[in-house]
């Protein structure tokens, strides 16, 4: 009976998927200007793990909607903010950088202004890791060379 449980322990390990081991590191939060109705989120997620994951949603109590964004730039030349519908890519054993110009997570409808030195709550929903919180400091001293593009400054 030992040996059974045993290989029925084994076989269960062994069939049970490796999920994502996503980290977030260099977080910080910002918003154009201290009356501003929106904000962003910036941070370089990476994933420890042996399978692919996707970012696909963020929540936050500080803001009334919360939408993973990235700029393209249309038929123009002019950069356009857009929503990511089908969520941010983080393979196995790499990185995504949410970075001003690129992907970031977007807070529409501020309760209250972002003040320096503050910190927020996210919930960062990722496909195989799931539900992740983050505390973000806010940071609008921040270089604007963090990123591709200086985000509006």
């Amino acid at each position: 009976m030992t040996r059974f449980l045993t290989a029925a322990v084994a076989a269960t390990l062994l069939a049970a998927p490796a999920l994502a081991d996503i980290t977030v590191k260099d977080a910080y939060v910002r918003s154009s200007t201290p009356s501003s109705v929106t904000g962003a989120a910036f941070m370089t997620l990476t994933n420890d793990g042996a399978e692919d994951d996707r970012l696909i949603a963020a929540s936050s109590d500080v803001a009334g909607k919360v939408e993973l964004h990235t700029h393209n730039e249309d038929e123009n030349g002019v950069m356009r903010m857009t929503e990511i519908e089908d969520g941010i890519a983080v393979p196995a054993g790499g990185m995504h950088q949410l970075a001003r110009g690129g992907d970031h997570v977007m807070f529409m409808g501020l309760n209250a202004p972002l003040e320096q030195g503050d910190e927020i709550a996210v919930t960062l929903t990722f496909e195989k890791a799931g539900e992740m919180q983050v505390m973000i400091p806010v940071d609008h001293e921040r270089k604007p060379d963090h990123g591709a593009m200086s985000h509006g400054d």
